[in-house]
């Protein structure tokens, strides 16, 4: 197989070298006849990139690494397209990889990701334990933007550039919301409180309850290892028990389902006998009957906000770079909640 060099595109284009070059790598100073001609050229030709080569003479690999607890999880999936939408429109390509929230296998894709020389990296944590390998890879010269995350130095030092979202001012609306429907046994199922957004849940959440000076033993925390690990027979326990809730704040992917199905196993009517918010807006949330109100962020935002903050700092515009990005939680009023029973209280 005769493999078509840009040699060959520059002679059938009649173009220089270096005019080829720009006008496949994009560059500036390109007339279109010269863009068009060589595009036209090399397609002709069948012409093929040698990426390993540009990669030797830029000392760039054109490439970013992304690592995230599930690909197969919709919220991850959604930051993820968002996300390599925005770097491949900046010419890069994404390479994504889960890693169950495992730290050893976390550490095992980074360290694999900075021996393939990629440029930068997108990630989310899923715990503490691996802060020193995100110094390390800074230290070789990889750019790192965390995901939701604040991974802490042995210090106590947060100092990685990251896109965080407000869960502490989402918990609290959601929080608020209920107490103002009369409800004061509320029961918040979140994730390991080890995780950023569930610490900041739950802080928005306890701060509720002491604003409001409602006895704080109706804040009902039921902490999962992992949404993964929530069974129904979790569900059941929490909805049986002499002083169960009157509303139940749950993550929107199995906790949600949990919850739900196990309400109508107990014949207990939403709204009517228990009242139900989600955290995240999915799509059980929204398809249910009735439909559940739910705490809503942009995950196309937070996809974005990192690869253009990632951006930034690959072109070293230290002007324009920025370290941390908030962004807003909004509360999406549905059909799920309602006034408590009084007898309930």
């Amino acid at each position: 197989m005769t493999i078509v060099t840009i040699r060959d595109v520059a002679q059938a284009a009649g173009v220089s070298l270096s005019s080829v070059s720009r006008a496949l790598n994009g560059g500036k100073h390109v007339s279109a006849r010269i863009a068009r001609d060589v595009a036209a050229a090399a397609d002709r030709l069948g012409y093929q990139p040698d990426f390993m080569a540009r990669s030797l003479r830029t000392r760039t690999s054109g490439m970013v690494g992304c690592l995230v607890s599930d690909i197969a999880n919709p919220l991850n999936a959604t930051i993820v397209r968002a996300a390599e939408t925005c770097l491949r429109d900046a010419g890069y390509l994404l390479v994504a990889a889960s890693t169950g929230n495992d730290p050893a296998r976390e550490r095992a894709a980074a360290i694999e990701f900075r021996g393939r020389r990629m440029d930068g990296l997108l990630v989310a944590p899923g715990s503490d334990a691996n802060a020193k390998t995100w110094r390390d890879l800074g230290a070789s010269g990889t750019e790192v933007v965390i995901l939701d995350r604040d991974p802490l130095e042995e210090n106590g030092d947060n100092r990685w550039p990251a896109v965080l979202v407000d869960h502490r001012a989402g918990a609290k609306a959601a929080t608020r919301y209920l107490t103002g429907l009369g409800h004061r046994r509320i029961a918040l199922l979140t994730a390991d409180a080890r995780m950023r957004p569930s610490r900041e849940r739950i802080a928005g959440f306890q701060e509720v309850f002491a604003e409001a000076g409602i006895e704080a033993a109706g804040a009902q925390l039921c902490i999962q290892s992992s949404p993964m690990d929530f069974a129904h027979g979790d569900a059941l326990a929490l909805l049986r028990d002499g002083s169960r809730p009157t509303a139940v704040i749950a993550l929107g992917t199995r906790i949600l389902a949990g919850v739900l199905r196990a309400a109508r196993d107990l014949g207990l009517s939403v709204p009517g006998d228990l009242s139900v918010l989600s955290v995240g807006d999915t799509d059980l949330a929204a398809v249910h009957t009735p439909a559940i109100t739910a705490l809503r962020w942009s995950l196309e935002d937070v996809g974005r906000a990192a690869a253009e903050l990632l951006l930034q700092r690959l072109r070293g515009d230290a002007s324009q770079a920025q370290s941390h990005a908030l962004l807003p939680v909004d509360l999406v009023l549905r059909d799920s909640c309602a006034p408590t029973n009084s007898d309930l209280r």
